[in-house]
């Protein structure tokens, strides 16, 4: 079969927060038919960034238009470091003189940041309307835009401000991967090296296989690879929809890595980039701790060097690592958390006291 004329779809039960997640080639310009499709009514705020509003907007916006919508693009500038509340009260002033109604919806375009803070300013406006979720980078469309979290950044720690709020679906397109950089795809297969090592080892093999591939942004291998993740994510969102036990895998990387981002200043490291410091860092600390086998460690290892991630140790003080995870919100009663693979497509959530083991494991860090 043409990838290119396939399609893709998957349920995530969530009982009356059902959702579909769509996967196929020219899903931009059907936008309209599928908001249409979840009753969303006029007026239709598309919130985009500086980045994908001049490639992608208007498309989406004449897609809506053909369907008789009302819809305007609301635009901030990219970047992490727009994650905050000046931007969302900029959002909120757009969306009012909008007027929209309790049945009108946000249309998401772009990547991680634009998912997260489009569908905190749905879930907040008149008490939450709904949303749609169009990413168009690969780490938000096979991780960032499935499972419902959204939110903003606080100068203590990355997302403290935010909700659970699940989309109304979530389309992706792979041909808007064409026009991301060399970076921002290896920023989003960390997030699929993640998903092998929590969950599926067949994964991590495949992605160790087809890394130039992969890397090369080709479109048949990530017409089956971005539904292939977000099966992994759909299965484990329907099981933990809000993070109360099993959903907590998905961390795997993110305590060490958030701690990265906001002592960078969210200006360093891409998300995708400070997840693959953190998932080898935290692997490290589970060798330590007798939990990962040192096998694990450096097959992670050797998949994230041969894929080009910066993973050299940033200039910070293992101190200072630990003062930012303790403003995360995966501390549980004063204890860090982290997820430790026992092996290659397995994991476990732990506490850990030992806080010297952390400082040693953060002062050996190496690659």
């Amino acid at each position: 079969m043409n990838p290119s004329n396939s399609r893709t779809e998957i349920a995530i039960n969530l009982g009356d927060r059902s959702y579909g997640i769509v996967v196929g080639c020219g899903l931009l310009d059907e936008t309209g038919a599928f908001v249409r499709r979840a009753g969303f009514h006029s007026p239709i705020p598309v919130i985009t960034d500086s980045n994908v509003g001049p490639i992608y907007a208007e498309r989406v916006r004449t897609s809506l238009e053909r369907e008789g919508f009302h819809a305007a693009v609301l635009t901030f500038p990219a970047g992490e470091t727009e994650k905050n509340i000046s931007t969302l009260s900029r959002l909120y002033d757009g969306m009012a003189a909008l007027k929209p109604e309790r049945k009108s919806g946000v249309v998401a375009l772009g990547g991680g940041v634009v998912g997260d803070v489009a569908g905190f300013a749905a879930a907040t406006f008149l008490r939450g309307i709904r949303f749609i979720q169009v990413p168009t980078t690969l780490l938000a469309q096979v991780d960032a835009s499935v499972g419902g979290k959204v939110g903003i950044d606080h100068a203590s720690g990355k997302n403290l401000i935010g909700a659970f709020h699940q989309p109304s679906a979530v389309l992706i397109d792979p041909q808007t991967l064409l026009t991301l950089d060399r970076r921002q795809i290896k920023a989003g297969l960390a997030e699929i090296v993640k998903h092998g090592v929590i969950a599926d080892a067949g994964l991590f093999e495949t992605v160790s296989s087809a890394l130039d591939r992969l890397l090369a942004a080709e479109e048949e291998i990530y017409t089956a690879i971005i539904p292939w993740n977000c099966r992994i994510k759909a299965r484990v969102v329907e099981q933990d929809e809000r993070e109360s036990g099993l959903r907590a895998i998905l961390n795997f990387g993110h305590t060490i890595g958030h701690a990265v981002e906001a002592l960078t200043g969210y200006g360093r490291y891409l998300h995708g980039e400070a997840v693959a410091i953190g998932m080898l860092a935290e692997a490290m600390l589970g060798e330590k701790l007798g939990i990962t086998p040192p096998e694990a460690v450096q097959r992670l290892r050797s998949l994230l060097t041969t894929a080009g991630f910066p993973l050299s140790k940033p200039d910070l003080s293992a101190d200072a690592l630990l003062e930012s995870m303790f403003h995360d919100k995966k501390v549980e009663r004063g204890h860090l958390r982290f997820v430790f693979p026992v092996e290659i497509g397995n994991v476990v959530i732990r506490s850990v006291e030992d806080l010297d083991l952390i400082r040693n494991t953060w002062d050996s860090y190496s690659i």
